[in-house]
Parts: C-alpha cells; structure tokens; sequence
C-alpha cells in the first residue's frame, strides 16, 4: 500500500463513526453518568449487562463484543508466546520508548493533556499495561476475559474526546483534522507494535522474524476493534514501516505538554525504582530508546547513566543466549522476567481494575497550538526506533 501526504491529510478527517454516534446519543440523552456507572459493573466478556443500561450503550456493546472474522488465531496464539517469553523486555519498551514517542507528536501530548484523569500518569501506564496483559491471555477473546470490554471502553474514551473538543469548539479541525483520526489511530497502533519491536532490537533482544510478525499482526487486530478503518491500514511490518515513517516526519516536534507529560513519566518510574541510586537510568533509557533529539523535545535530563545504559543490550545479550542455550536458564529468566513485569502492573494499579470512564468534561485550560513549521529529522542513533 502507498502512503502520501495527500493519503494521510484524508485520514485526519474522519474518525470512528460507530462509537462517534454512540457518545453523541449518550450525551444529548444526558445519559453518560449513568452509563459510566452501570459500566463499572462490566468487566468481562459475556457477562449480563446490567439492567438501566442506555439502549445505545447495550446496542454499542452488542456489536463491538467480536473480533473481526478474518482473525487467525494462530497467528494469534504466536503472539501470546511472544508476549511471555518478552513479557518484560515489552513493558519496558512500552514504558520507555512507546509512551515518550506519543510525547513527541504535539497533538497527541495536547489530547491526553486534556483530560482529568491524565494529572496522575500511573493511570494512564497502569492502563496499558493491563491492556497489553488482557491482551495476551489464552481466553482474551473468550467469555469471562477482561480484554473485550477494555477495547469496547477505550473506543468509547476516544470519541468522547472527539465529542468534546468539536461540541465545545476547541480543536482547529480545519488545520489539524479530527481529533483522534485515524491516521493518529494507526499511528498509535505501530507506536505500541512495530515502535517496540525496534526496541526490543535496539535492546539486544534475541527474537525471530515469526514471532515478531505475529506480535505486529495481534496490534493490527486490536486496530481494528478499537475503530482503525482496516481499508487505510497497514497490513504487514513493511507496509508499516512506511505509515511510521511518513507519520512520524510529518507530525513530531516538541511541545509544552509533552515536556510536562514525559517529566510524570520520569518521576513515576523514579518513584516505582526501589531507592534513588538507580532513578537516573529512567532517563537515560528513555534518551537511549528515543535518540537524542526527542529526548531533548521532551527536555529528557542528560546523567551519568546515559554512557552506562550503552552496555545495557550487551548484557541482555548474554542473558539471551543463556536462555537459548539452557532450558534452565530459559525458565530462570522467564520466571524472573514475570515477576518483574507483574510488580511493575501491580505499582501502578495498586490492585486496581482500571475502568476507562467516558469523561463528563475536559480541562477548562486546554488549547491547541498550530505549529506545523517543525519537522522532525531522526539522528542516525534512533532511525532503529522509527
């Protein structure tokens, strides 16, 4: 598939037109309070709705409650085993990389800078975080898991964004587009799949062609349930690669917000870091993973650890090649990086079930700056990142 200026400009005026009109409903029945509610009672899939909940929300539900037809689940189950034996080489990468990266498109930093909720940034990782876990179990798409009605919420959060910036007349759609288009909807989607497997490259991580393509594909169908137009998206890592690309130069540069955004980022994990001797590597492996000059847009600190965290893929390197050598090694390492990975979900959540409430109202302060003037060039050193 090409990709062009032109073809990306005609993604920016559309959205999601189902959820769309479901929050649309909501809202002018003043119905949204009641929905949220209800919906904190929906947590997995197949469960009985609760009675009192809006006809639109039930319909909503309805049919958004299945994957696409045209999932192979073996590709699917590829992505799982994936996901295990990387489980934390992928959250660290999500962390690091991926959510810096939506920092440095200046839109995005302003979308989730607008509602109230983003004030505490381990809602917005702890949100991910368990998004990604659902996402990766045996029963996601069956009756009783917690994916589902996770996508179904998340797609609902989006329009209801949408819905607030046209109705309240803060978004310059004639110069930016719709919020949340779709093309930002699929460049969100390679952010969080192809923008971690160069990660996990970057980072030493041993990992095959096959197990990397399933993890892209498991992306491209969580795409298509949370709204991605699946005629406009890219449907292997190449064609993806040229969206990245072509996205990323167009929209990157730096902002306000995603200073303030990546400065939460820095101090949750400097607060999740046990002690303070090793809070400086959060930096640096944020500069690491992003290259230098969005590091520096999201005025990312320069440590001492920044030379250090350069050894870090030498060592993961070695751990790699024990765990491909030993099944031993393989189920140490496995074992050590889970429990890693669910101390780090369980720091952010503090045992909590997220819920993705459909926000009532935005930040009375939020505005949008038209700078389109900044390009983004990408160093030499992050070209692997996207």
């Amino acid at each position: 598939m090409t990709y062009t200026p032109a073809s990306m400009d005609a993604l920016r005026r559309y959205g999601d037109e189902l959820a769309d009109a479901t929050v649309a409903t909501l809202f002018e029945r003043g119905e949204v309070g009641k929905f949220n509610t209800l919906m904190r009672y929906v947590a997995t899939a197949g469960a009985p709705l609760p009675d009192g909940l809006p006809d639109v929300a039930r319909e909503y539900l309805h049919v958004t409650a299945a994957p696409p037809d045209w999932v192979d689940w073996d590709e699917m189950e590829k992505a799982r085993l994936f996901f295990i034996d990387n489980d934390v080489h992928i959250s660290t990468a999500l962390s690091f990389a991926a959510m810096p990266a939506c920092y440095v498109v200046p839109h995005i930093a302003k979308l989730l800078s607008a509602t109230h909720s983003l004030e505490y940034p381990s809602r917005r990782m702890a949100e991910t975080g368990q998004f990604t876990v659902y996402l990766m179990r045996p029963d996601a798409f069956e009756s009783g898991s917690r994916f589902i009605p996770a996508v179904q919420k998340v797609r609902l959060l989006h329009a209801s964004i949408r819905h607030h910036l046209a109705r309240e007349n803060r978004w310059d759609t004639e110069k930016l587009g719709t919020p949340i288009c779709q093309e930002d909807m699929i460049g969100g989607q390679l952010l969080f799949s192809l923008l971690v497997l160069d990660s996990l490259h970057r980072l030493n991580i041993h990992m095959s062609v096959d197990g990397a393509e399933s993890y892209f594909y498991a992306w491209r169908v969580v795409g298509a349930m949370l709204g991605v137009d699946q005629q406009h998206a890219p449907r292997d890592v190449e064609s993806a690669r040229r969206f990245l690309d072509l996205y990323l130069t167009r929209h990157m540069g730096p902002s306000p917000e995603g200073v303030h955004l990546t400065r939460q980022l820095i101090d949750l994990y400097e607060d999740v870091v046990p002690g303070t001797l090793l809070d400086p590597l959060v930096s640096a492996l944020i500069r690491y993973l992003v290259g230098d000059t969005c590091a520096d847009w999201l005025q990312v600190p320069r440590t001492a650890w920044d030379t250090a965290v350069k050894t870090v893929p030498a060592v993961l390197g070695i751990l790699e090649t024990i765990e491909d050598s030993s099944p031993l090694g393989e189920w140490a390492l496995d074992r050590l990086g889970n429990l890693t990975s669910r101390f780090e979900l369980s720091s952010l959540t503090r045992g909590r079930i997220m819920h993705y409430a459909i926000p009532e109202d935005l930040k009375p302060d939020f505005g949008i700056a038209n700078d389109r003037t900044r390009r983004w060039t990408p160093p030499e050193v992050s070209k692997a990142t996207g």
